[in-house]
């Protein structure tokens, strides 16, 4: 019994380190134009959007919002690949088989 304690406190201990690491991992995606780049750490909080001045324009309101929208769908896509490759080699140890970790 004491050996499963000390077990689950290790899993533990894995799991706020792989929480840690998410929250300082970086993923960016940016438009194919680089008029758009968005950042996303790796647990899924937006970090910072940056828009080239040349997109602010009222004429050009429909095709930013199209961009928007897709940058920031690339950059949560990405983040989210980055915690699951993280967290899949603890939920293995933890015994859990979850199609798409």
């Amino acid at each position: 019994m004491f050996d499963k304690a000390k077990e689950m406190y290790q899993l533990q201990k894995k799991a706020k380190e792989i929480q840690k690491q998410l929250k300082n991992t970086e993923v960016e995606a940016q438009s194919s134009n680089g008029q758009v780049i968005v950042v996303f750490t790796a647990d899924q909080k937006m970090k910072s959007i940056s828009i080239n001045e040349e997109m602010l324009k009222s004429e050009k309101k429909r095709d930013l919002e199209e961009i928007i929208m897709k940058v920031i769908s690339e950059a949560l896509s990405r983040s989210q690949a980055v915690a699951a490759e993280k967290t899949k080699g603890l939920m293995g140890e933890m015994g859990l088989n979850i199609p798409g970790m």
